[in-house]
């Protein structure tokens, strides 16, 4: 019993004990190292999305706006009854436990997850993990009439399938940067997700964005320029895994408005994220055995000298907290504006940078830690600006 519960800790090592031969071999390092040592090495989102709902899963305008003749689930930006009821102290009472699930699911993904990227080199693996996780719940709860079954059309199939395929190499990106940078680091590039977001909707949408928007993004630029000069973890294949998760990830929000289809069936937004869980797993599953091939057994784990129930314990409970964090923010979606929900966003990306600085004992310096706050201010400052119009004549 005792080990079983002591397989959960995050604070055990991966690596298989060992008695050392002399007492002039060095013990291996606790699994708590700084992770500026991670010399080829955070998500979540997500997720996941700096302050818009784009981290959990980066699905800001999926569900925030109609898609597939999605129902419009959450409230509206300008709404100021989002807490009002019956009873409201139960409404709020809820609404801060729906909050809190959704920082610590996401603490521990994050934790779980740099942990097995940090002694297991294959990030195609890690996500294919984690979309089948995902595939393995939606059907649960599918056969158990736990979510209604959708009825979906070839059109709709066509019009979800190119944004599972940038949701699959969104989650690829980010794994690839955690595996190669500090986690707290990973979410300072993510924070950059509003710059994309609308040069994306500028260059494809035709949005022009307000004098308000591009000011606010003038902070995050400069505050994730200053904290990448000064980052000890820094190296160049884990910054750009992590901005081209952000390109990803906004253009599933582009994609989402160019690629609507007529349909009689309304979908939620639940139903959506469930199926396009099931397609990320189809796509990346013969992709990772193409470019990986199976390197998750125990015979390989163990010739590489992993303790092999270690590493399967925290990728298994690494995919529960990467799906459980991202059904419990469609589930804030549902209750809340989009706007409280990017503040909400914001407060969490925060939580998970100081978490794993603590957890990890990344080393920080003050210039880096001030390009992190300048970055997230900027963000913060981005989600109140957002829902401004501009004056007309």
């Amino acid at each position: 019993m005792q080990s079983t519960l002591l397989s959960f800790s995050p604070l055990l090592s991966l690596r298989k004990p060992h008695i050392p031969l002399s007492p002039s071999i060095p013990k291996l390092k606790h699994i708590c190292t700084s992770s500026s040592s991670f010399s080829s090495s955070s998500s979540s989102s997500f997720s996941s999305f700096p302050c818009q709902p784009s981290s959990p899963f980066s699905f800001k305008h999926v569900l925030s706006r109609p898609f597939l003749h999605a129902r419009q689930t959450s409230v509206p930006e300008n709404s100021s009854t989002e807490f009002s009821g019956g009873n409201s102290l139960l409404n709020i009472l809820e609404m801060v436990s729906l909050f809190g699930f959704w920082i610590l699911f996401n603490i521990y993904f994050n934790i779980y997850n740099k942990q097995v990227l940090k002694v297991y080199h294959y990030p195609l693996t890690v996500s294919t993990i984690q979309f089948a996780m995902g595939a393995l719940l939606v059907a649960f709860m599918l056969g158990f009439n736990l979510y209604k079954r959708p009825k979906l059309s070839g059109a709709q199939l066509a019009a979800i399938w190119p944004l599972a395929l940038v949701h699959t190499l969104g989650n690829i990106f980010t794994n690839m940067s955690l595996g190669k940078v500090a986690v707290s680091f990973t979410h300072t590039i993510k924070a950059m997700e509003p710059f994309f977001s609308v040069l994306l909707s500028a260059m494809f949408l035709g949005e022009n964005p307000t004098a308000w928007v591009v000011g606010s993004l003038v902070p995050i630029v400069g505050g994730v320029v200053l904290a990448s000069a000064t980052e000890a973890s820094f190296n160049w294949a884990g910054f750009w895994s992590a901005m081209a998760s952000n390109w990803t990830n906004q253009s599933r929000n582009v994609l989402s408005k160019k690629l609507m289809v007529n349909t009689e069936e309304s979908m939620d937004n639940i139903t959506l994220f469930s199926i396009i869980t099931v397609m990320s797993f189809l796509i990346s599953a013969p992709v990772t055995l193409l470019m990986e091939g199976v390197k998750f057994t125990p015979t390989y784990l163990q010739s590489s000298g992993l303790n092999v129930n270690e590493v399967y314990i925290r990728s298994l409970l690494a995919a529960l907290c990467y799906h459980a964090y991202q059904q419990v923010a469609y589930m804030i979606l549902e209750k809340v504006s989009p706007v409280t929900h990017s503040v909400g966003n914001c407060v969490k990306r925060v939580v998970v940078i100081v978490s794993s600085v603590i957890f990890f004992r990344t080393p920080v310096s003050p210039i880096n830690a001030l390009g992190t706050c300048i970055a997230l201010a900027g963000v913060f400052l981005y989600s109140r600006v957002r829902r401004l119009k501009p004056k007309t004549i």
